[in-house]
């Protein structure tokens, strides 16, 4: 079990605080705002005269979770300022976060930037949200239905439906006792995974241009023409980067989508370990699954070739499948 003594001293943090401020990493996925609402509800419930605001920007597909709240600058000066599911500075959704009194950090990606005052970051977990569970199950904070909803929807989002490796057995135990709480999974997934017309043909877009390059590193190029013609977000595509993972074969693939400026890079592995990759183009992330920017299609070039180079020195073992 991690940190315990850290954890007894963000509960004195809350417990002192009069206002306290929930933040995480821009374009939230399920995960990020599962946590971050999640941690709001459990904190209500047992502080319900403390002032406990979420910040940052909303993805559409994601509203049924919750909303944000708007909030000013000077609400900061003697706040407690929870940043989660975060790894480094530039990726905190909201201009203030750092100007709070106290910062604290709760993490399950690589440190790769040591922010917060205070942190636990265990890169163990499968997310932030089973790390909210254990935090709430160390301070004594009980989880209701509501919160138990948001926290194993983050769960549902970060482990691909339990599907990827990240999801251990501490995982399914904790899963377990938030279903017990009688949340409705089907309307979970009804909201998590509904798709319209214009995302279904555009994910047939992507089934049909996928590249494969020798070293089994697969890749899509998905511009502002292609998102144009099938009335797509940049958002939605990048939802679709493990459309193509059961490709037999694969050992990695990434997913390059323009948007305004600059262009997203998704990266997923089953085994390369592609966040390395991804630092060299003002990302990162985990091992098996990273983010990353560049800025011209030239450089999606580079990137497949460092990614041709850690799948070329990658082997499936005998008994595992490709």
């Amino acid at each position: 079990m991690w940190a315990w003594q850290k954890a007894d001293s963000i509960k004195t943090e809350i417990e002192a605080a009069d206002t306290i401020f929930i933040h995480r990493h821009v374009r939230p996925d399920p995960d990020a705002l599962g946590s971050q609402l999640g941690l709001q509800r459990i904190l209500k419930s047992v502080h319900p005269d403390k002032k406990i605001y979420v910040v940052g920007g909303m993805v559409p597909d994601l509203e049924f979770l919750g909303k944000m709240e708007h909030v000013e600058e000077e609400m900061y000066k003697d706040a407690l300022v929870l940043i989660l599911d975060t790894a480094n500075q530039e990726r905190i959704d909201g201009p203030y976060a750092l100007k709070g009194k106290t910062i604290i950090k709760i993490d399950h990606h690589p440190d790769e930037d040591p922010y917060a005052m205070t942190q636990i970051v265990d890169t163990t977990v499968s997310s932030t949200s089973e790390m909210i569970v254990e935090l709430a199950n160390i301070w004594d904070y009980p989880i209701d239905q509501e919160a138990a909803f948001l926290l194993y929807a983050g769960i549902v989002g970060d482990t691909g439906r339990f599907q990827f490796r990240n999801a251990t057995a501490r995982t399914f135990e904790i899963a377990s006792r938030l279903i017990d709480k009688g949340i409705d999974t089907n309307k979970l997934y009804r909201h998590m995974y509904k798709t319209n017309l214009a995302t279904l043909q555009l994910q047939g877009y992507v089934l049909q241009h996928v590249n494969v390059t020798e070293e089994g590193v697969g890749y899509v190029k998905i511009d502002k023409d292609v998102l144009r013609t099938f009335h797509a977000s940049p958002e939605a595509a990048s939802q679709l980067v493990n459309s193509f993972s059961g490709l037999e074969g694969l050992k990695c693939w990434v997913m390059f989508v323009e948007n305004k400026e600059e262009i997203r890079v998704r990266i997923r592995s089953k085994g390369p370990v592609i966040n390395e990759v991804a630092k060299r183009y003002r990302g990162g992330g985990h091992p098996m699954a990273s983010g990353a920017t560049i800025d011209t299609w030239e450089e999606m070039d580079d990137v497949i070739a460092a990614l041709n180079e850690v799948a070329g020195e990658f082997t499936f073992e005998e008994n595992e499948e490709s």
